[in-house]
């Protein structure tokens, strides 16, 4: 009995003569190593049909050539291998190779005074394009924050200033006293809110780099706001928490602007879009602000 061929539909010709921008996978599972450590992550895999005549690509040699990415850390150097295989294996139907790889990078972060430390979780993805032999990449990061309003925190200052005339009006003032009544929630009977706060990062790295900041750049941010959230604590490091808080109030006007100015000098770096989300605690809406920078100016 002789062996039948395998049929190859996507060889065939397409019905319909028409190119397309992008074809590929979303969602593949596999490992990656980022930071020396081996993490689970899903990859978008696609490339450009540029023969319309093509019925369609070879979406398993895209899945093979991902196999790349297991055996070492991730780099820029790495991520342009994988995409000209990917070209090379589609010679004559691309031009173009696209790769997204969505994962969660886990750093160990410091308590703020005691010696305790713990596990952050840190959302990231990384693009990465070859269009015509031009390579571009671009990290998305997201770094979540405290932030405590300007706002409430002068109207809290008010009412504790009129309450301290009440209590003490007319009184000769005592050391004691005070130090009893800033110490009393009779005293301190308003207090700021605050929320729990995001950024997302876009950034698009220069061509030269060998590796990929991202480390350098969730320090940089977190350096700017002030008040990145925290892991394991005592109550020394909640103390200096609400200490950093305190001296670090923002609307998200302000955050934008904070890190708009870090990110500019973050090196490698080539442009960026950023945006902030404060997840109001007064309302039920967000307080959201964005910005960018196109590397021209400084």
């Amino acid at each position: 009995m002789n062996a039948l061929t395998l049929p190859d539909i996507a060889a065939q010709a397409s019905r319909q003569a028409l190119p397309l921008d992008w074809v590929g996978m979303c969602g593949i599972a596999l490992p990656v190593v980022l930071d020396g450590q081996r993490v689970s992550a899903k990859a978008d895999a696609g490339v450009s049909l540029d023969d319309g005549e093509a019925r369609g690509i070879h979406m398993s040699r895209l899945y093979l050539a991902l196999d790349m990415l297991e055996q070492e850390p991730l780099t820029p150097a790495l991520l342009r291998g994988v995409l000209q295989r990917f070209l090379d294996s589609h010679a004559g139907l691309s031009t173009s190779a696209y790769l997204r790889i969505h994962a969660d990078l886990l750093l160990k972060r410091p308590a703020l005074i005691s010696p305790l430390a713990g596990w952050k979780s840190y959302p990231i993805s990384i693009e990465a394009r070859l269009e015509n032999q031009v390579f571009h990449v671009e990290l998305n990061i997201e770094v979540t924050y405290s932030s405590t309003c300007p706002c409430s925190a002068a109207l809290s200052r008010q009412l504790i200033q009129q309450q301290f005339v009440d209590d003490f009006a007319n009184k000769p003032l005592q050391h004691t006293d005070v130090l009893a009544w800033l110490g009393s929630s009779s005293g301190i009977l308003a207090t700021p809110h605050s929320q729990r706060s995001s950024a997302q990062l876009q950034l698009c790295l220069d061509d030269y780099l060998d590796d990929l900041p991202l480390i350098a750049a969730i320090n940089d941010a977190e350096a700017a706001l002030g008040t990145a959230v925290q892991t394991a604590v005592k109550r020394a490091d909640e103390q200096a928490f609400a200490l950093a808080n305190g001296q670090n109030l923002m609307f998200c006007e302000d955050a934008a602007r904070r890190l708009n100015q870090a990110l500019k000098r973050s090196p490698g770096i080539r442009s960026f879009r950023l945006r902030v989300v404060h997840a109001e605690s007064l309302h039920a809406h967000d307080a959201v602000a964005e910005s960018h920078w196109n590397g021209e100016t400084a």
